[in-house]
């Protein structure tokens, strides 16, 4: 195969690659909300594998207080920072008489989830892990991990579960 033909094929490939993605940026550009970081999930009740298990950097430079609009929830202390997008997006299918969400990191995180009926933080759940428990009603969530130093950022894994 000659070097023209080559140079040809890989330009090819390009453009192809290109036009694929490149209606996917603007969406997202287009998108009302700000895209979550991490990721988005999907569930329904009796769902698998449980517990689901997500990760994530914690942390930012927007005060947790600020993304909640208080400083306090029946959950806990809306304390730390995060970044102004959410980390994740939980979109609940059905509603949930019992769902578990919690964070593992081997720093001292925070968590604040806004969605359907309010918004909860919550600093320590477990240890310095926070979380956040109870009955759940569909729709969709987002969800911020903090850490305490502004623009100190952690690695964390979140778990959603039902089990008790």
């Amino acid at each position: 195969m000659s070097k023209t033909t080559l140079s040809k094929g890989i330009r090819l490939s390009l453009m192809v690659v290109t036009l694929c993605f490149t209606p996917n940026i603007h969406v997202i550009a287009d998108a009302q909300e700000t895209p979550p970081i991490f990721g988005d999930v999907t569930i329904d009740r009796q769902f698998s594998p449980d517990p689901l298990v997500v990760r994530g950097m914690s942390g930012g430079s927007v005060p947790e207080n600020q993304i909640a609009g208080r400083t306090e929830t029946p959950t806990g202390p809306c304390t730390g920072f995060v970044d102004e997008a959410p980390d994740h997006t939980l979109v609940l299918s059905s509603k949930f008489d019992y769902l578990k969400l919690q964070v593992q990191s081997p720093q001292d995180t925070t968590i604040t989830i806004k969605g359907p009926g309010g918004t909860w933080c919550n600093d320590d759940f477990d240890g310095k892990n926070p979380g956040i428990i109870g009955e759940w009603l569909p729709g969709k969530y987002q969800i911020w991990v903090g850490s305490y130093e502004k623009g100190k950022y952690f690695p964390y894994t979140l778990q959603i579960t039902e089990v008790k």
